[in-house]
């Protein structure tokens, strides 16, 4: 039996599932980089993950600010645009799509759309670190 269950979750772990199972995969995202190219690091030692869900109402825009450790972000519902103040760039993300945020870029994000943004996050950082840090105007 357990090597049953163990071979299930192997399989599902490549994506693979049988035409009549009632189980399915789908890969949301596969990189090695964040939104800024930079190569995706994380802390060393132990760390402490933590999970969050941000809502953002429409047209609000978050303070310009930087991540010191990796942070990953899942559009839930709405859609997000995030400016890169260092480089200009902005890039949109809607419902469904998967971030890897910019390490310790300014930058800043907008409910760019007409319904409330709802954004699941996900940090690794040692326990008790500042995971984001807002820059002084």
């Amino acid at each position: 039996m357990r090597f049953a269950l163990i071979t299930a979750f192997s399989l599902l772990g490549t994506g693979f599932a049988y035409a009549q199972s009632p189980v399915s995969t789908e890969n949301v995202l596969h990189a090695t980089t964040t939104i800024a190219d930079q190569k995706i690091e994380l802390p060393q030692g132990p760390v402490e993950v933590s999970a969050t869900v941000i809502t953002i109402q429409p047209g609000t825009s978050l303070p310009v600010h930087r991540h010191p450790f990796q942070r990953y972000g899942y559009v839930l519902a709405g859609t997000l645009s995030v400016r890169n103040q260092e480089t200009g760039k902005t890039q949109s993300f809607k419902t469904g799509e998967f971030i890897i945020e910019s390490l310790a870029k300014w930058h800043s994000g907008t409910n760019s759309g007409t319904e409330p943004l709802k954004l699941l996050v996900i940090d690794q950082a040692p326990s008790g670190a500042q995971i984001t840090e807002v820059k002084k105007q």
